[in-house]
């Protein structure tokens, strides 16, 4: 696929993204690799059932760790009280 003018402008709008003049064939040119990439992921003949898809997920020891990472967090915090963030009210 092609990218043009009028596309990269056209995802520009989209993407509420300003590309300088002087990047534009850049983006263009790294837009295209890229589309081109997925042409060519979708062109494989790939089974509809992938095999491992039904295996189990590993499971591990829940164990406890970082104990005191919250006071350690906190104290980092520009404002905090007790164990939480004090932020402005957002919602009237």
């Amino acid at each position: 696929m092609i990218i043009d003018d009028k596309l990269l402008k056209r995802l520009e709008n989209l993407s509420a993204i300003e590309v300088g003049e002087d990047k534009k064939e850049e983006i263009k040119s790294q837009l295209s690799e890229i589309l081109n990439f997925v042409e060519n992921l979708n062109s494989l003949d790939l089974p509809s059932e992938i095999p491992h898809r039904n295996l189990p997920t590993p499971l591990r020891e829940d164990t406890p760790s970082n104990a005191g990472i919250a006071e350690s967090v906190l104290e980092n915090a520009p404002n905090a009280k007790e164990r939480f963030f004090i932020v402005p009210k957002i919602v009237e």
